[in-house]
């Protein structure tokens, strides 16, 4: 189930969501595509959410970290 929702402002981000029973950040993109990030402890969700830069702390902190996938 998709937690609720952020809205943020970022060129290429339009929300992001945490669960935190399952460590699971879900980042929506401006073109429409949701996709889910495994295995986040809360403090890098906070990062994100409080990054000056939401695009470049997603890429440098969870790119080739996290486990992820695409879901809609």
């Amino acid at each position: 189930m998709i937690p609720e929702m952020t809205p943020v402002r970022s060129s290429n981000i339009s929300e992001i969501g945490y669960d935190d029973t399952t460590q699971e950040v879900y980042v929506r993109f401006l073109n429409g595509s949701l996709y889910v990030y495994k295995g986040v402890p809360q403090f890098e969700f906070d990062g994100l959410l409080n990054a000056p830069s939401i695009g470049s702390y997603l890429h440098r902190n969870y790119k080739n970290v996290f486990p992820y996938e695409r879901v809609e």
